[in-house]
C-alpha cells in the first residue's frame, strides 16, 4: 500500500477521514504503510488502499456484516471487489476513484464502524 501522495488521493484520503473520525471511539494510525481506522484503538474497521500491489484502485476495505459482501458484489461488480487478506472473512472492497457516491461510502463506513464496535462489545461481555 502507498502512503497517498498524490493530490487527487490527499482530497479522498481527507473525506474519509472525516467521515470516520466523526465517529465514537475512532482512531486512526498507519498500518503497513496505509491510513487505517480502529474502534477503541485496537479494531480496524477501515483500511485505506491505494494502488496495493498496483492494483490499479483507490479503495477501502470495509468490515462488513455477515451476508453484505455477496449482496454489494453482485449489485456493483465494478465498484465492489473482494479485499486481499481480509475478504475471506467477509470485508468488502470499495474503489472511491472516480465519481464515489459519498453517501454510499459514508454508509458502508458507518456499517463496518458498527459491525466491528457490536462484534467486540458482544466480545467484552
Amino acid at each position: 500500500m502507498s502512503h497517498w501522495n498524490g493530490a487527487k488521493e490527499q482530497k479522498l484520503l481527507e473525506r474519509v477521514r472525516k467521515l470516520c473520525l466523526a465517529l465514537p471511539e475512532t482512531t486512526e494510525r498507519l498500518s503497513h504503510g496505509a491510513p487505517c481506522f480502529y474502534v477503541r484503538d485496537k479494531h480496524t474497521f477501515v483500511m485505506c488502499a491505494d494502488d496495493h500491489h498496483h492494483d490499479g484502485r483507490v479503495a477501502l476495505w470495509c468490515a462488513a456484516p455477515e451476508g453484505a459482501q455477496p449482496a454489494l458484489l453482485a449489485a456493483d461488480p465494478e465498484r465492489f471487489f473482494v479485499p486481499p487478506y481480509v475478504g475471506p472473512r467477509g470485508w468488502i472492497g470499495m474503489r472511491i476513484d472516480g465519481k464515489p457516491d459519498w453517501k454510499q461510502v459514508a454508509a458502508l463506513i458507518d456499517e463496518a464502524h458498527h459491525t466491528v464496535a457490536e462484534a467486540h462489545t458482544r466480545k467484552r461481555r
